[in-house]
């Protein structure tokens, strides 16, 4: 099986984005969320959706893996949006839903907060070394910063590691990392991995939009067993480094 791809400019899918989008507005109206203040967070859910109902007529949620089970498409945990686990527990526990795109209005004015406080805490005035960067290689969560580093230690032939995206081929046109090696869908994940041409002793690192997808992966490719799986935890876009489009 190929990679899907999917026209972003498409009329298609911008009418399909712009229902979509209504969609979300009403779910936020009917149970009194609020949507993510981190706005491109929003806009990649509200996209995937869009993509997902495209492909599988079904708004399943785009963090999650569909697939075929007794002649019926299925996402992984049953995540139709809403979701039941968001509804009847995410979102109640922890004040946003797994996508992150629906939370409380407690926890919008907390994220409100932090965005306005947050300041780079992440400098760097010297590179690393190379006993550095093997250390921090060997760490199961990255945040951008760390990424940025590991990719000029890898430049200067300190470590050696693949860069996989797990988003869609659409996401990745519109923007992937600079040195990202190899696109492996998680719609088509386990008919597209072969062609990454990765091997369970080597470093791979996973993204995607915001983390949850290549967590995901990053636990099917631990099971599978990849020995020396890293994740951008706040996938790409915490991400600071050169983006190539």
């Amino acid at each position: 099986m190929s990679i899907i791809k999917i026209d972003i400019d498409s009329d298609e899918f911008q009418s399909e984005l712009q229902k979509s989008i209504a969609f979300t507005d009403e779910v936020i109206k009917k149970y009194a969320w609020e949507y993510n203040p981190e706005v491109e967070i929003n806009e990649g859910i509200q996209m995937g959706l869009a993509r997902n109902k495209m492909m599988y007529k079904e708004r399943f949620c785009p963090c999650f893996m569909v697939s075929e089970v007794d002649g019926k498409l299925k996402s992984s945990e049953d995540r139709i949006c809403p979701c039941t686990p968001a509804i009847e527990k995410e979102i109640p526990q922890n004040g946003a839903c797994h996508c992150q795109i629906f939370c409380t209005p407690e926890f919008a004015a907390a994220k409100r907060l932090e965005m306005g406080m947050e300041e780079a805490v992440h400098t760097h005035s010297r590179g690393l070394t190379k006993e550095e960067a093997q250390l921090l290689l060997e760490q199961g969560e990255l945040d951008g910063d760390e990424l940025s580093s590991l990719i000029e230690a890898r430049t200067l032939g300190m470590v050696h590691f693949k860069i996989v995206d797990v988003r869609e081929h659409m996401e990745w046109k519109m923007g992937h990392i600079k040195g990202a090696d190899a696109l492996v869908p998680t719609s088509s994940f386990f008919q597209t991995l072969a062609a990454a041409k990765l091997t369970k002793d080597e470093n791979i690192i996973l993204y995607c939009h915001v983390g949850s997808r290549s967590a995901h992966v990053a636990r099917i490719l631990t099971d599978m067993g990849y020995k020396k799986i890293g994740n951008l935890t706040y996938g790409i876009v915490s991400y600071g480094g050169e983006i190539q489009r």
